[in-house]
């Protein structure tokens, strides 16, 4: 692997003040902004289990030396023996635009499918957030729906948009 290819690995406790950043402040960007979250929790988390847990967890993306956020996943029921992980991710503003996302989103489906039984992926995103729908989209997820009204955020009601992957979907060509 070169020092240039993207790459997910668990997050140090530096890397705490990037997650903050993009989480817990505005700098996070307009479909990340949902007001202020309880104080330390992600320190707490990652003094707790690194913030890798059987239900949930989160990985940093790298790139070389260079920190560019975030991704996430949690584990979701859907019925008392059944269940899927739903994922996130967080980017830097200056990472945005450049198809790191897209890859990160893949580099975590392919983690998620290779070390857990989980059969659906799924992610959402704001109707009006058309980056993250184009790239869910070349990462090899399918748009299921929309939800109306799904997310409060900024004063207002906003639809999202759902997203799937199976892991029988065919992955989509490099």
């Amino acid at each position: 692997m070169s020092d240039d290819e993207l790459r997910l690995q668990p997050a140090t406790e530096q890397d705490l003040a990037i997650i903050e950043e993009l989480v817990d402040t505005p700098a996070g960007g307009e479909f990340a902004w949902f007001g202020f979250p309880v104080p330390g929790e992600h320190r707490k988390r990652w003094k707790e289990n690194g913030l890798l847990d059987p239900d949930r967890g989160a990985l940093m993306v790298v790139r070389g030396d260079d920190r560019l956020g975030f991704v996430s996943w949690r584990r979701r029921r859907s019925t008392a023996e059944s269940w899927f992980w739903e994922m996130g991710i967080g980017l830097m503003p200056s990472a945005r635009g450049k198809g790191y996302g897209t890859t990160a989103q893949r580099l975590l489906v392919d983690y998620l499918f290779a070390n857990t039984p989980a059969h659906r992926i799924e992610a959402d995103t704001e109707l009006e957030n058309i980056a993250e729908q184009r790239a869910l989209e070349k990462a090899g997820f399918t748009r299921e729906g929309v939800i109306r009204a799904v997310v409060w955020r900024d004063g207002a009601w906003r639809d999202g948009v759902v997203y799937g992957i199976l892991r029988t979907d065919p992955r989509p060509s490099r």
